[in-house]
């Protein structure tokens, strides 16, 4: 399970640089900071359960934020 934190890890990563070339800052950091949680997460050695009840966790607060921002902070429109 320690592995699927790893490639959580990666692929936020790749993200992060992605977001980063597009000149899209704030969403880098933002992935950046998640690619240290889970790589630090993995490095954890818990058992399978609690790396379970730490991504239901993690699923349940990112629900919450998009949530959250899509309702009061997103502008609705479409192109710049």
């Amino acid at each position: 399970m320690d592995r699927m934190f790893r490639v959580l890890a990666f692929w936020t990563g790749i993200f992060a640089v992605m977001f980063f070339v597009g000149e899209m800052y704030v969403s880098s950091v933002l992935f950046l900071v998640q690619t240290a949680f889970f790589l630090a997460i993995s490095y954890l050695k818990l058992s399978e359960r609690m790396y379970m009840y730490l991504f239901g966790a993690y699923l349940t607060v990112f629900m919450i934020g998009f949530t959250w921002y899509t309702e009061f902070i997103m502008v609705p429109g479409f192109g710049h």
